[in-house]
């Protein structure tokens, strides 16, 4: 059945700046309403722009560039992003704009960081950290689902796991699907550097301060009938782009590949 121009439903999925769709979802009970909790996002805030920032700064030269539209996003949303080493997420927290950021939760391993204490203390005050099945288990099936519907943002990472050699890899359609069940935009970013400072196999960058950055692009939104496999082939695209489009500017070399081509 179709819906309604004046729905305001429609309203709220299609205006990405309208005060009232950053309201207009359900209010999280349970174990889900510490995910909203005011105090803290203050803490992460301290701790993610404080104290974490500072670490992050001894080991690379970050940078950052937002699209001017994603500081309009309100509500929920599906952060999309390559990923290539361990600095991609608190790089992405951290370049969020904070409207955008405060809720915003990161998926992690459940077996590795929900079984330990405090590892899961560290990401949950660290991340807003929501627990992912690598078991096969499927206990925490539908979670992501429900903090959408709470109005709670979450960041995915589509490839399932670090680039191996520093080329993108295919992005798995599960994201592009939640966006579309649920009826929020996705903001494509793309991390640039991060291999190259940390490739897969090292626990930290490599000396010098090598520059990583992060670009946030334009919010999408799934078009009529768009299926979740043809969504995410254009976030891909997107990110795919962004990455390009920044690689010289951020690390100061030609994209490889361009030499050839030049």
């Amino acid at each position: 059945m179709s819906t309604p121009a004046n729905d305001p439903g429609r309203r709220l999925i299609r205006s990405l700046s309208e005060r009232s769709r950053g309201e207009g979802w359900e209010a999280p009970e349970g174990d889900l309403a510490k995910y909203r909790s005011r105090w803290r996002s203050a803490l992460r805030f301290v701790l993610q722009r404080g104290v974490f920032r500072l670490v992050v700064r001894s080991a690379i030269t970050p940078s950052t560039v937002v699209h001017r539209r994603v500081k309009t996003v309100r509500g929920p949303f599906v952060l999309v992003a390559n990923h290539s080493s361990h600095t991609d997420a608190p790089m992405l927290a951290q370049g969020l704009p904070w409207a955008q950021a405060r809720f915003l939760s990161t998926g992690v391993a459940a077996d590795y960081f929900f079984r330990v204490w405090y590892r899961r203390f560290f990401v949950r005050a660290l991340f807003n950290a929501f627990p992912i099945d690598r078991d096969g288990s499927r206990k925490n099936s539908g979670f992501s689902r429900r903090l959408l519907r709470s109005g709670v943002p979450i960041l995915v990472f589509p490839e399932g796991g670090r680039q191996q050699t520093g080329r993108m890899a295919d992005f798995k359609p599960g994201g592009a699907a939640l966006a579309i069940s649920v009826g929020v935009p996705v903001i494509p970013a793309a991390m640039v550097g991060a291999h190259e400072a940390m490739p897969k196999g090292r626990s930290w960058p490599l000396p010098g301060r090598p520059p990583v950055g992060v670009v946030f692009g334009e919010p999408m939104l799934a078009e009529e009938g768009e299926s979740a496999v043809a969504f995410m082939g254009r976030i891909r695209e997107r990110v795919q782009t962004l990455y390009d489009e920044n690689y010289e500017t951020i690390l100061g070399r030609p994209l490889p590949g361009d030499e050839e081509s030049a």
